[in-house]
């Protein structure tokens, strides 16, 4: 995701969660990297240096995990304990500056499931109205 440095100076996402404990980035700092392993480092008028790491979770099963909005998610008893680890390390993925994560979401096959959706919702409107009007004469051949 896109990071961002919060008024207090802490790295934070961009819903200004803080992303790492105690990584905290001093105001003169001109520029701010990451590395793919997840190194955090800073670049001042005094040369770079690194401030802190950045380490990924995974569970062993993510499907388990409780969604909380936003992109968010808790640990559950059927998600399984976490397992921390560094970027590119023990098969964690590594890290890439500058890019966002591509959507999961294929927009051809929404609008299919959309289009599919529309049509079964005006069938069982259509065969509401049918019913009622049906009714609506039964109602007539009694008088």
């Amino acid at each position: 995701g896109a990071f961002k440095i919060g008024p207090d100076g802490q790295l934070t996402t961009a819903d200004a969660l803080p992303l790492a404990a105690g990584l905290q980035i001093d105001p003169e700092v001109t520029n701010v990297f990451v590395s793919p392993t997840g190194e955090v480092s800073v670049e001042t008028a005094d040369g770079t240096q690194i401030i802190g790491q950045l380490e990924l979770v995974r569970f062993p099963n993510s499907a388990g995990l409780k969604a909380t909005g936003g992109n968010l998610f808790i640990e559950t008893e059927a998600s399984g304990a976490p397992e921390i680890g560094a970027p590119g390390e023990n098969g964690f993925g590594v890290l890439q500056q500058g890019y966002l994560e591509m959507s999961n979401v294929n927009v051809v096959e929404e609008m299919v499931n959309m289009i599919i959706a529309q049509r079964a919702y005006e069938i069982n409107s259509k065969s509401i109205q049918t019913s009622d009007d049906m009714l609506s004469r039964v109602n007539q051949l009694k008088r």
